[in-house]
C-alpha cells in the first residue's frame, strides 16, 4: 500500500505537467489557467448541492432506523472529488468530475466492496434475532427488526416489539455492619 502511494504521488503530477504542457501548447497560457480555476469554481458548486442532497438522503435514513452506509460512501465520494477540483490539473479534475457522477460512485462503491471482500478485509454477515429462513435464535435470519412487513425495512416494519424497563444500578455500598481492625480501636 505505501509503494502504490509513492507511485501515486510520483505520478499523478507528472502526468499533470504533461497535460499542462500539451493544453497550454495547444490553447495557450490564459484559457488554460480560466479552465484550471472554471473547474474549481464549478467543483465547489457541485460539491454543494450533491453534499447538500447526500445529507438529506443520510438524515431520511437514520429516520427510518437504516444505517447511511451508501450515503456516508457517497459524501466521502464527494469529499475526494472537491478535494481534486480544487487541485490544479486535468486529470485531478477528470477524476474528481468523474465521482461527482452517481452511476460511478455505485460501480465504485461495488468494486471497493467486492475487493474488500476477497481480500480478507472485512466480512459480510447477517444476524440477529429476528425470524429467519434457516433455523431460529441468535445469528439466525436477517437481522433485529428484518423480518416482514409492509416496508421490510426499519424495526417497525415486523416481528416481535420486547418492551421493558431498566434501572441503573451503581457499585454496592460499604458493608458497615463489620468492625474492622480501624473501626474496633
Amino acid at each position: 500500500m505505501a509503494i502504490l502511494l509513492l507511485a501515486m504521488f510520483i505520478a499523478i503530477p507528472i502526468i499533470e505537467i504533461g497535460l499542462f504542457i500539451e493544453i497550454g501548447g495547444w490553447i495557450g497560457l490564459w484559457p488554460t489557467l480560466a479552465i484550471v480555476i472554471v473547474t474549481a469554481f464549478a467543483g465547489t458548486t457541485l460539491l454543494r448541492l450533491q453534499g447538500l442532497a447526500v445529507l438529506q438522503r443520510a438524515q431520511a435514513s437514520t429516520a427510518r432506523n437504516e444505517l447511511p452506509v451508501q450515503e456516508v460512501f457517497d459524501g466521502l465520494c464527494l469529499l475526494i472529488a472537491g478535494i481534486l477540483l480544487l487541485t490544479p490539473g486535468f486529470f485531478t479534475d477528470a477524476v474528481g468530475f468523474m465521482l461527482f457522477v452517481p452511476p460511478f460512485r455505485r460501480f465504485a462503491a461495488f468494486s471497493i466492496g467486492r475487493w474488500l471482500v476477497r481480500s480478507g478485509k472485512i466480512s459480510v454477515s447477517a444476524g440477529g434475532f429476528g425470524p429467519g429462513t434457516s433455523g431460529s435464535g441468535p445469528g439466525a435470519g436477517p437481522g433485529p427488526g428484518w423480518g416482514g412487513g409492509s416496508s421490510g425495512r426499519g424495526p417497525t416494519a415486523g416481528g416481535p416489539v420486547i418492551d421493558g424497563d431498566f434501572e441503573e444500578v451503581g457499585p454496592a455500598p460499604p458493608n458497615r455492619d463489620r468492625l474492622g481492625p480501624k473501626d474496633g480501636q
